[in-house]
């Protein structure tokens, strides 16, 4: 099975068309679903109305198995918490932010996170350049996440391997799994979605790095490919799965490993999946065995 972890509603289209038969001809099972963005968002057209664009997400979500819708929210609107319990209500599997003009850590976008971790959903956030025409790196450093270190309960995933900070969010994600030598009770787990992002030029090397470093990755890595809902691009995904495949048999990754990064982490990720992970905890100066 492979499933797409990160698929985009890119407009306000109620004609499904062929999006079924061409996930099936790229050989994609399912995935992760994107809601149109919120008002603030500029480029992508999208009703104002949180009602309209729920249901214009179930429309989409609806129409095939194995599919999970997330709502695209922006946690500094004044009514970011009542949407959050709105579209929990409605079943969503999970949240989307891009932190384009504020940080992670603004008080108010904290609180809206630990509603939804409240809630028992995932969020996914964009991570690395935002292709915005607008300033905004200082916002998606991999480190500007540590913050959520302190939202009790939240899964989470940065999208884009963080390109071109790639190495920096092997370093996060070392912080976080570290992070439980100091504080047992720690109840965050961060997820790696490996959407590019990178240029396939340097997809070796920053798949290389990730899952050789010697961190307990291989629960917590997604493979997406950033195709819109309404075009699903069959060749795009297609060369990708044989990149990233090509890859993994040079690094010699076993076949449950990659069963794992191409569709079950992504379960876990929505919770479908119960699978219990046990991580190897790394200390400082620690290399692999």
């Amino acid at each position: 099975m492979i499933l797409d972890g990160h698929m985009h509603i890119t407009d306000v289209c109620e004609d499904q068309g062929d999006f079924g038969p061409r996930l099936k001809a790229a050989g994609i099972d399912g995935g992760l679903v994107m809601s149109l963005p919120p008002p603030h968002w500029s480029g992508i057209p999208s009703p104002p109305s949180v009602a309209e664009r729920l249901d214009n997400l179930f429309f989409w979500a609806d129409s095939l198995p194995n599919l999970y819708p997330f709502f695209w929210i922006h946690p500094l609107e004044d009514s970011a918490r009542e949407q959050v319990h709105l579209a929990a209500e409605r079943g969503v599997a999970g949240f989307k932010v891009i932190c384009d003009s504020f940080s992670a850590g603004e008080p108010q976008a904290l609180e809206v996170f630990r509603e939804i971790a409240r809630m028992d959903r995932p969020i996914l956030f964009h991570s690395g350049i935002l292709w915005n025409g607008r300033p905004s790196a200082q916002y998606n450093h991999p480190e500007q996440f540590e913050v959520l270190l302190e939202v009790a309960g939240l899964k989470f995933s940065l999208a884009h391997i963080s390109w071109p900070w790639c190495d920096e969010l092997i370093a996060v994600y070392g912080k976080f799994l570290n992070a439980y030598t100091f504080r047992p009770d720690l109840s965050v787990e961060m997820f790696i979605d490996l959407t590019p992002g990178t240029p396939p030029i340097y997809r070796t090397e920053v798949l290389t790095k990730l899952l050789t470093a010697g961190y307990d990755v291989e629960h917590n890595v997604i493979f997406g490919t950033d195709c819109r809902i309404t075009e699903y691009n069959v060749e795009w995904a297609q060369e990708w799965i044989k990149r990233d495949r090509d890859i993994y048999r040079s690094l010699d990754l076993s076949e449950q490993t990659v069963e794992q990064i191409f569709s079950e982490n992504l379960r876990r990720f929505v919770s479908v999946s119960s699978d219990e992970v046990e991580q190897k905890i790394p200390r400082p100066g620690q290399l692999r065995e």
